[in-house]
């Protein structure tokens, strides 16, 4: 189809090739009038939703894997036995052994409709989403990639010209940027704009880290802030007064601009690099935190170990302001971890003494220095379940540049970096 064909006149070069440190410092919004567009055109105009959490599950019961009695550990490092695949439905990647001893073919696909207005930053989001659940297993390579394209039927012809090519600059810039190349895919037309992809790589034994070994006195490690949807639902407001009056008494219209800039950026950089420090820091465990909230992440991830343990969360690194504005429109997700994240940060099971060290080496100069992390929780014996406290400490996660400021549900507050241990 042409979208597809548009890549070719997508190039890799250009203004626009992303940087983090070139991102934070110089980005300028996406302008429909600077592309011809009518000033009120909006690429979420073109977004649907997906199933949620409970109805996903069931609807996907009849393919979970492992069977009852074996760990997916167990399942997946029997290499050579393919008749035995390791989907670890509710997870992030399936592993399956391959006939050729010894190597694994790791797969992921996710996609998603615009929630940001920028069609290249979406792109860049959209494959960063997709990478990411490699990521999540400490998977810093990827063999090859597939790009999932929906062009709305809505979008006028000189809309699906101009928006197309740019959301697949992004998502093939992205894909660069991690180190692999997207060499096909399928484009269809329907209502709604979709994008996503496939990530595939064949890996060995210690390229890997199966998520089911976590310890009882682990440390929970996040490396990306909470509040993503909300920041995101925030900005669409801006331009709904009903909307806004419910919220405007909490934060202001720069605040909300501020935060979500910072939304997109965060969802829009890799999880390569805390991929990478997983090896370093000897991680035991991960899953990456996207539509289920990080409390419903932290239960599917709990549900995988081969240990008798449980996750508890006592703190909540936030986007500054989201945490009011959720609590003004009477919507709890956020405070109780259920509020959907999309291209989270990664949540780490590491050894104690290696937990600040992690959060200190991924901050550093040499990555960069646009990683964020902070320790979250901590891993107790238990029955394989995960919960938040009933007062979390909330880390608000102020714009790039800021000082972070601590504060529990009792209005208590402390300034503090989210390294330590607070529990």
């Amino acid at each position: 189809m042409a979208a597809m064909a548009a890549m070719a006149a997508a190039g890799s070069s250009g203004p626009r090739a992303f940087s983090a440190a070139w991102a934070f410092s110089t980005y300028q919004p996406f302008e429909p009038r600077a592309w011809g567009l009518s000033p009120g055109w909006r690429l979420t105009g073109f977004s649907g939703c997906k199933v949620p959490q409970e109805a996903l599950l069931k609807l996907l019961a009849g393919l979970r894997w492992p069977p009852p009695g074996r760990g997916l550990g167990e399942v997946a490092r029997r290499a050579g036995d393919a008749a035995s695949p390791a989907l670890g439905i509710g997870l992030d990647a399936c592993v399956i052994p391959l006939r050729h001893r010894g190597l694994s073919l790791v797969q992921t696909t996710d996609f998603f409709y615009p929630l940001v207005e920028d069609p290249y930053m979406m792109g860049r989001i959209a494959c960063a989403n997709v990478l990411s659940d490699l990521y999540a297993m400490g998977i810093t390579e990827c063999d090859n990639m597939l790009m999932l394209l929906s062009v709305s039927q809505k979008m006028s012809e000189e809309e699906r010209e101009k928006i197309t090519p740019l959301m697949i600059k992004g998502f093939r810039d992205a894909a660069e940027e991690g180190g692999t190349a997207v060499t096909g895919g399928q484009t269809v037309a329907n209502p709604w704009i979709i994008i996503g992809g496939v990530a595939t790589v064949v890996c060995q034994p210690n390229d890997f880290i199966m998520p089911d070994g976590a310890v009882v006195g682990d440390v929970l490690v996040l490396t990306k802030p909470l509040g993503t949807q909300v920041a995101v639902n925030a900005h669409q407001w801006l331009d709904n007064p009903e909307r806004w009056s419910k919220v405007k008494t909490v934060v202001s219209r720069q605040e909300v601009e501020l935060a979500y800039q910072e939304a997109m950026f965060n969802m829009a950089t890799l999880n390569r690099t805390a991929a990478g420090l997983m090896h370093s820091f000897n991680a035991h465990a991960a899953t990456d935190i996207t539509g289920f909230g990080i409390l419903g992440h932290a239960q599917s991830l709990a549900k995988q170990q081969r240990n008798e343990v449980s996750f508890v969360i006592h703190n909540l690194p936030i986007l500054a302001k989201m945490a009011a504005v959720s609590k003004a429109t009477g919507q709890s997700g956020l405070l109780q971890g259920t509020s959907a994240e999309t291209s989270g940060g990664l949540l780490i099971c590491l050894p104690r003494d290696q937990a600040a060290h992690f959060c200190s080496e991924i901050k550093s100069s040499k990555y960069g220095g646009v990683h964020q992390a902070w320790i979250v929780g901590i891993v107790e014996k238990g029955n394989r379940t995960a919960r938040i406290i009933d007062k979390p400490r909330v880390i608000e996660v102020p714009p790039r540049g800021a000082t972070a400021t601590v504060f529990t549900l009792d209005n208590s507050s402390a300034s503090s970096d989210g390294s330590s241990f607070p529990f």
